[in-house]
């Protein structure tokens, strides 16, 4: 039910079918998503939280990936957990490092042997979540699982992070929204 909730906010409140729209991986796509538009919604991110909660491998301490993107969905998955007993901590890895306060790329609670889970929230190669993957990885970090809100990478996301031995779950798909890739 939750995973329903979660496709009919993105359909209603994140996709854009009135492309054409130049992707991150520098594909062309007659369609985007707008992931923040659910994310950053209150009702959104609830059902965010949630659909990603019931996904999460129980062994998981923490929740996060690069920031922007990953952000909004480790504070609700975070939130969810808390009402639900579970004490969850979100984190979040910088583009680059920050060179003042106590510096570094890896922001929040979590160090090294934390198993976690990285997120994303739209995929089309896996790129940035891979490399917040491998940076959470040269922290230290165990990295238990990869969730993405929706892939729209034909596979190409899983493969990537199966490379890192790192199990890829995806929420939904392009066809889940009504989208072709």
């Amino acid at each position: 039910m939750t995973r329903d909730a979660l496709i009919e906010h993105l359909k209603t409140h994140a996709l854009r079918t009135d492309g054409p729209f130049t992707l991150r991986s520098g594909a062309v796509s007659s369609w985007y998503l707008d992931a923040r538009q659910t994310t950053f919604d209150g009702r959104g991110a609830w059902v965010v939280g949630r659909a990603v909660y019931e996904v999460l491998a129980p062994e998981v301490v923490a929740v996060g990936g690069m920031t922007m993107g990953a952000d909004p969905i480790a504070i609700a998955t975070a939130m969810v957990a808390a009402e639900n007993g579970h004490g969850l901590k979100a984190f979040s890895i910088r583009k680059t490092a920050k060179d003042h306060g106590i510096g570094g790329r890896l922001v929040g609670p979590v160090g090294p042997d934390a198993r976690v889970a990285i997120l994303e929230d739209t995929t089309t190669t896996g790129g940035a979540a891979v490399e917040a993957a491998r940076h959470a990885l040269e922290e230290g970090l165990v990295i238990v699982q990869a969730i993405a809100l929706v892939d729209r990478s034909e596979g190409l996301a899983a493969r990537n992070f199966a490379e890192l031995g790192i199990p890829h779950v995806a929420l939904t798909t392009p066809s889940d929204l009504g989208v072709d890739t």
